[in-house]
């Protein structure tokens, strides 16, 4: 098992960003600096690395070891690490788990194999899971994508998989269907044992949190870790008043970062870090490329509005 020998998964888990130099490789240094950053926020029950926030699928086995090994290192002590297993194919996920476990991760977090876009049954959908268990006992989350991506799990099947691998403890919920979201956190959150549904529609967070999930595992974690501990608590507490002026707050980021083309989400969040004094630059890798002026202006707009950036702070200063 990982460090955290009982860890279920719940509660705020930021996913972290991964900061390259202008070479494309791995900034080592502002990447430990980031991970002390977010790790400083009080109220978070984890961190998840080697997921969509750190471009995992232009990463390789080598450097996923390797962020692996950093993030051990600079919050191992102090935070569980959940490790996300992309993977195509069931044995190369497995090789992923057996070395996330190895590397001292708490948990799993399993995206759903791209062949499934082409088509899945309930039998393809266990052979993952089970191939995956049977490398590893870690706990593991399911990410639920969107139905329509095909790689959405239909209830029948994530009833079947939940029945058959007891080691998943929870799932990334992606589900953009209200009706659909909120079933899910009913049924999966009663049953013995509890599933825990974590929230990863970040775009309608407190909508999200209210309907009862018992966490959120977030991108946007990465520069507002801290304002999403605290509209969690104020959701748990039942402090609506307190929510609604937190997400007031949330509401302008969220926009912008979660502007089409959806996919440059997490390329936005380098850019508000840049502007907050805590990165140096916001490098990604190829195919996603630097976004444009204006863009990076309407992220600093919403900074200042969200109370995180003083509208007369120079240009990639934190004025907090």
């Amino acid at each position: 098992m990982g460090r955290y020998q009982d860890f279920v998964p719940h509660g705020v888990i930021p996913a972290v960003l991964l900061p390259f130099l202008e070479d494309l490789s791995i900034d080592e240094h502002s990447f430990r600096a980031h991970l002390r950053d977010v790790a400083a926020v009080q109220g978070l029950s984890a961190v998840t690395i080697n997921a969509h926030s750190t471009e995992v699928a232009s990463c390789t086995r080598d450097e996923q070891r390797r962020l692996m090994e950093i993030t051990g290192e600079e919050v191992g002590s102090t935070l569980p690490i959940i490790h996300g297993v992309w993977a195509d194919g069931s044995l190369e996920a497995a090789r992923i788990a057996r070395q996330a476990q190895a590397g001292g991760a708490s948990a799993l977090l399993v995206f759903p194999p791209a062949p499934f876009t082409l088509g899945q049954s309930a039998e393809m959908v266990l052979a993952h899971f089970k191939t995956i268990r049977d490398a590893s006992d870690l706990p593991m989350i399911v990410f639920q994508y969107p139905l329509a991506t095909g790689q959405g799990y239909p209830a029948a099947t994530l009833e079947r998989l939940l029945d058959e691998v007891p080691t998943i403890r929870a799932i990334k919920d992606w589900t953009p269907l209200v009706p659909q979201h909120e079933s899910q956190i009913r049924v999966l959150q009663g049953r013995k044992p509890s599933v825990n549904v974590l929230s990863t529609n970040s775009a309608w967070l407190l909508s999200s949190l209210v309907l009862g999930c018992n966490g959120l595992l977030s991108g946007s974690g990465s520069v507002i870790a801290d304002l999403q501990a605290r509209l969690y608590r104020a959701v748990q507490t039942n402090d609506l008043a307190e929510a609604r002026r937190l997400n007031d707050r949330i509401y302008p980021l969220a926009r912008v970062f979660y502007a089409d083309p959806f996919v440059d989400m997490h390329n936005r969040m380098k850019e508000a870090l840049v502007l907050l004094g805590k990165l140096p630059r916001a490098v990604v890798r190829p195919p996603l490329v630097k976004i444009t002026d204006a863009e990076i202006a309407r992220i600093r707009a919403s900074l200042v509005e969200a109370g995180l950036f003083d509208q007369g702070a120079a240009p990639g200063r934190n004025a907090a």
